[in-house]
């Protein structure tokens, strides 16, 4: 007999078209009808609660006087919750995030009791290839989700085990028809038979137990209470099947007796099931910018930085940053940082990530502040400290800003070694813009704030002090128009319509045309880009910029303004009557010393409904493309075969090769290849008629949340028609990428060791006697100079730096993300007892040896280790 588990749930999306503060009122009359009938009703033995213990959160908000309730049913197995603390997405989000996600869920959870150990995500739209590992790494072994799969990932059937590179694995519970087909289940027999016939002919095929699910939950659904009239109906009308209310871990417990289930390995973006929207991740630029940037703070260097001042004696916050964490994971759910949202919810959205960085810039500040303020020296004079954040020593070009009275100064270092240093401007500062009590007691005198440029060799994951010395000695500054760039690595020119000409002196190649923008129509929503058919496209090609070079001794900066002309609407675009414009400035930055080419673009678009990227032309007729996921890599084919077929098979969505980064994307060949390295836009597309050139989304402009019967989506509308005009996105646009070329592949010029140092820029701090905000002296004394730890073998990547959530131990997280079997190797510059592997979730597996303060540590392609110390 065929078993039916009828799992109770609600997938609970905290804001979506309506708001979060809308669902909360749901929320709190929903979790009373769930208590109600967990406690009062032993045939009703359990209810799911979506996976996200923010549910929870929002929850006691209004009803603290219910934890006891809570708990009680939790412990008794009734009430299931976590292990997330929200609904993640996994295409967009970084490793660290989705790691929080869980760390802090599966904490949040422990309060109560035993969590749902399952990787439950059932409507994010995708799956990373490296979901298996994550879950491993909190000891999780299953997983439910519902997007993204078809056959020609090799199997028909919908359980399966999945693998990542390094061998993890999970065993998959797939949803072929999604989390809601048991939703409001009808009483009426005729109806509830024409529903149900058609999901058991879907279940059954792909079913390989005699086991199916039959959730019985929707989008903010209240409990069934005419549940049991419903099972009795089904049991008559299904006298071959056994009906029954049931929990995920029943299932998983059948599937396990399978021993034949096939294992897949990649990640799952098909549409041909179910919608993916492979172009969501540009939507809404602004929003997905700030997510990219505010993660690479955190990371890169809120958490080291506060792990360098624990080490010295100061109090990590873990306080702090866990509210840091979650103010962006509440935006981390699928709907939110997808962007398919209404106006007002994108507003909130905003709002959140306003406030997430605003407190992680703050406490980033007053970390550097007690380390500087607390420096062990007699010297009186103002200080400069530099931070470095990775664990290598770095001799980079420092940009920054020094506040003194002084006319003029020097730089000196502990050892009262001179740095030169060149200044880029000066500009008189009101003193009461530093602290109101010098103008308050009567001293009216300006000072000066210098922006400067340095260059020195920090110190690995440490920093640096310079004293800012008073001197009669003209201050210098070699900054020189020039009509091109001349670099270590690069010739640079800059073409009229303000493309650039990339000539690369160590692989004798010229990159041209570099930069040029295409722009054409976007008849789509939030969730897809949809061009027009048969438009031609408009290309920059023809544009007049203004163009400005300068250089000095340390770095190439070209200033490039250009007007692109494009037609204001759909309606416009359609006749080919260009009234509107975007205003495009880029600030191309390009050291002398390193292979990078910065890219500072600040947009203003003026028109509605339509897309904008940046072009990259290669000269590389490349099959597939590399870019990072969490901890690694994937190859993705730059054609996607499905396309000469998806219609035949009638898929959901059009399978075009868009797909997302999140800190790099390249193309290469066996000699050289040329990436791109991103801290804002995570969406690309391989095109040209050679699949040659990488193009950039910098943003999309639409005007719907969801829109029926698009060229590449046909049918229903995703979401709800819902006018959104602020996703127009009229107005400015600030994106950060950078370009850089390489010798051999992608992945042998490791460009995530590149990304990660684009992303993590070296921090200062300037020391001066006033500061408006007073602090007592922390009474702790910190060196000059200082060096906690230094990677001794350059192959792997950190990801971050952080003290243990609940011990006083280091967490030191770095992965491998080339094609090559590699080892991590540190040494910690202070004598530690022992070091021990460690697992996502911060738990000790194994002892390392320690050698003089050194260990090593193996890693598979594509595999993340934690070491506790």
């Amino acid at each position: 007999m065929k078993k039916v588990h009828i799992v109770p749930h609600m997938h609970w999306d905290r804001e979506w078209y309506f708001s979060t503060e809308e669902s909360r009122i749901l929320l709190v009359n929903n979790m009373e009808e769930i208590l109600e009938m967990l406690e009062n009703n032993p045939d009703y033995p359990y209810y799911v609660l979506d996976g996200q213990t923010s549910i929870l959160e929002d929850y006691f908000a209004v009803k603290p006087e219910n934890k006891e309730r809570v708990k009680k049913l939790v412990q008794e197995g009734k009430l299931i919750i976590g292990p997330w603390y929200t609904q993640t997405d996994e295409m967009v989000v970084g490793g660290e995030s989705i790691v929080r996600n869980l760390l802090y869920g599966l904490k949040d959870t422990a309060e109560f009791g035993q969590p749902m150990m399952i990787g439950y995500l059932p409507d994010s739209f995708g799956q990373t290839s490296q979901m298996p590992q994550i879950l491993n790494g909190f000891d999780i072994k299953y997983s439910i989700f519902w997007r993204g799969t078809s056959e020609r990932h090799g199997t028909n059937k919908t359980e399966f085990y999945w693998e990542s590179d390094d061998g993890s694995k999970v065993l998959v519970q797939l949803f072929p028809l999604g989390y809601a087909i048991g939703k409001y289940l009808p009483e009426d027999e005729e109806k509830l038979k024409e529903r149900i016939d058609k999901y058991f002919t879907v279940l059954d095929r792909g079913a390989t137990t005699e086991n199916i699910i039959l959730p019985n939950g929707h989008d903010q659904m209240p409990i069934q209470k005419n549940i049991f009239t419903i099972m009795e109906k089904l049991q008559n009308l299904y006298p071959d099947r056994e009906f029954f209310l049931s929990k995920y871990e029943n299932v998983f417990e059948e599937l396990e007796k399978n021993q034949s289930l096939p294992t897949l390995q990649g990640e799952f973006l098909d549409g041909k099931y179910m919608r993916v929207h492979r172009s969501i991740y540009s939507t809404r630029m602004d929003i997905k910018a700030a997510n990219t940037r505010i993660e690479n703070k955190i990371t890169n260097i809120l958490e080291p930085l506060a792990s360098i001042a624990y080490s010295l004696g100061f109090e990590y916050h873990h306080g702090l940053i866990e509210l840091i964490w979650k103010e962006i994971m509440k935006n981390h759910a699928h709907d939110s940082i997808g962007c398919c949202c209404s106006d007002k919810v994108h507003r909130e959205i905003m709002n959140r990530f306003f406030l997430a960085e605003e407190k992680t810039d703050q406490l980033i500040e007053f970390y550097k502040r007690k380390i500087t303020d607390s420096i062990d020296t007699d010297r009186k004079e103002d200080r400069l400290t530099a931070f470095n954040l990775l664990p290598y020593d770095r001799k980079d070009v420092v940009t920054t800003t020094v506040i003194s009275k002084l006319n003029s100064f020097t730089l000196e270092d502990a050892d009262g070694n001179t740095i030169p240093f060149e200044v880029l401007k000066k500009e008189i500062l009101d003193p009461g813009l530093i602290d109101r009590q010098i103008v308050h007691y009567g001293n009216y005198d300006p000072f000066f704030q210098y922006t400067i440029q340095l260059k020195d060799s920090i110190p690995a994951m440490g920093y640096k002090t310079y004293f800012v010395v008073g001197t009669e000695t003209n201050i210098i500054n070699s900054l020189v128009e020039k009509e091109t760039v001349e670099t270590e690595f690069y010739n640079v020119s800059v073409n009229p319509n303000g493309t650039l000409n990339i000539y690369d002196k160590q692989l004798k190649k010229a990159f041209n045309h570099v930069l040029l923008l295409e722009n054409g129509g976007d008849d789509g929503d939030e969730y897809d880009f949809s061009p027009l058919p048969d438009e031609k496209l408009i290309y920059s090609d023809n544009a007049q910029a203004e163009i400005k070079i300068t250089q000095n001794q340390y770095e190439a900066q070209i200033d490039i303004q250009l007007k692109l002309e494009v037609p204001g609407d759909l309606e416009n675009r359609k006749i080919n009557k260009v009234d509107r414009f975007v205003d495009v400035h880029l600030k191309v930055t390009i050291p002398n010393h390193q292979p990078f080419i910065k890219v500072d673009a600040e947009i203003d678009n003026q028109a509605k409904d339509h897309r904008l990227r940046a072009l990259i032309p290669t000269g590389i007729a490349a099959s597939f493309s590399v870019s990072d996921n969490q901890f690694g890599f994937i190859k993705r084919d730059a054609y996607d075969s499905a396309m000469e077929y998806w219609e035949n098979e009638n898929w959901d969505e059009r399978p075009d090769s868009i797909y997302p980064m999140l800190s790099f994307v390249g193309l290469s060949e066996e000699e050289h290849g040329i990436s791109v390295l991103t801290n804002s836009t995570r969406e690309y597309e391989i095109i040209g008629e050679n699949d040659d050139t990488i193009a950039i989304t910098l943003f999309r402009s639409v005007g719907f949340l969801g829109k029926e019967e698009m060229l590449r989506r046909p049918g229903r509308p995703s979401g709800i028609k819902l006018p959104t005009p602020d996703s127009q996105m009229i107005g400015k646009l600030k994106l950060d990428f950078a370009i850089t070329t390489h010798k051999g592949s992608t992945t042998q010029a490791n460009i995530g060791r590149m990304a990660k140092e684009f992303t993590t820029p070296i921090q200062t701090y300037n020391k001066i006697p006033y500061n408006a905000m007073k602090l007592n002296p922390s009474g702790v004394k910190t060196p000059l100079t200082f060096s906690l730890l230094k990677e001794t073998s350059p192959t792997t990547v950190l990801s971050t730096l952080k003290k243990a959530e609940k011990e006083d131990r280091f967490v030191l997280r770095f992965f491998n993300p080339t094609e090559e079997e590699t080892q991590g190797s540190f040494t910690l510059n202070r004598s530690v007892d022992h070091a021990t592997a460690g697992n996502l979730n911060e738990k000790a597996i194994a002892p390392l040896t320690l050698n003089n303060n050194q260990f090593l540590v193996p890693l598979k392609r594509n595999q993340v280790k934690t070491v506790l110390f």
